[in-house]
């Protein structure tokens, strides 16, 4: 299952244009910046890290307007830090923007 927006697509077209290589290029650089953010995530031990990881997901999210993303990243942010169940969540929509 691929991940669709409408939202998330119009912005890589505005970044991109027509430029199919570079729309390629922001999309990969996209899923690494979120599978990063979830790896720090997976690994924080504090409260103050797990806040972190959660705002600079948001951050990416809005960047891109990919607003499932950013409403996962707002449910971390509030959430107590290690949520299985929100990581799971993030997890799997990263594996459908492949």
């Amino acid at each position: 299952m691929a991940y669709h927006s409408i939202a998330f697509t119009a912005a890589l077209a505005s970044a991109a244009g027509d430029d199919l290589a570079l729309r390629n290029e922001l999309r990969a650089g996209f899923v690494d910046s979120t599978a990063r953010q979830l790896d720090l995530l997976r690994r924080a031990r504090c409260d103050a890290n797990w806040e972190v990881a959660a705002e600079r997901l948001h951050a990416i999210a809005a960047s891109f307007h990919a607003v499932e993303l950013m409403g996962l990243a707002a449910e971390a942010r509030s959430g107590a830090p290690g949520d299985p169940s929100v990581i799971r969540r993030i997890e799997a929509f990263i594996d459908a923007l492949d």
